[in-house]
């Protein structure tokens, strides 16, 4: 029996981790469009960015979006995309570049404001300076958009 018990509470456990910590009460989930204040503008950035975010918490937790004051709330904007080289050879040369986003995300938790924050996340992916940025733009985008909304979510449910 008490076997049996560990193994339900373990299950258990690994379920609620999936969804963090999200109160009972927490019912629904906002995000606004995330402009692209950045001083470089990648056209399709704050689309998949704001998209991202929205399929997060629909896929990984029972919350419903609504389109604006949810339980959770999210706005905010991207405020930096810089595409740079990172290690410079011998030759003066760079052997890798380095794509970095970072965007600037205040989220309102209306069941309990002692959860609100306003802060900024930045990931970054580098790349071999000898393939074409263009060509590597977006499959970077995806890369470091992916890192940003997993960060947001675990911040927003692990109170990290």
């Amino acid at each position: 029996l008490i076997f049996g018990l560990s193994i339900v509470m373990l299950f258990n456990g690994c379920y609620s981790f999936k969804a963090g910590q999200i109160p009972k009460e927490v019912k629904t989930y906002s995000v606004q469009f995330f402009p692209n204040r950045a001083s470089i503008v990648n056209p399709v950035l704050s689309q998949t960015f704001t998209e991202k975010l929205k399929l997060k918490w629909n896929n990984e937790s029972s919350l419903s979006l609504k389109s604006a004051e949810g339980d959770y709330a999210f706005e905010g904007y991207i405020s930096n995309y810089t595409n740079g080289p990172v290690a410079i050879q011998s030759n003066q040369t760079a052997a890798q570049n380095r794509l970095t986003i970072t965007v600037n995300v205040k989220f309102i938790n209306a069941k309990d404001e002692k959860a609100n924050f306003e802060t900024s996340f930045s990931r970054f992916a580098d790349y071999s300076s000898s393939l074409n940025f263009a060509t590597q733009e977006q499959k970077l985008v995806d890369n470091i958009v992916g890192q940003l909304v997993d960060d947001i979510f675990n911040k927003c449910t692990s109170n990290w």
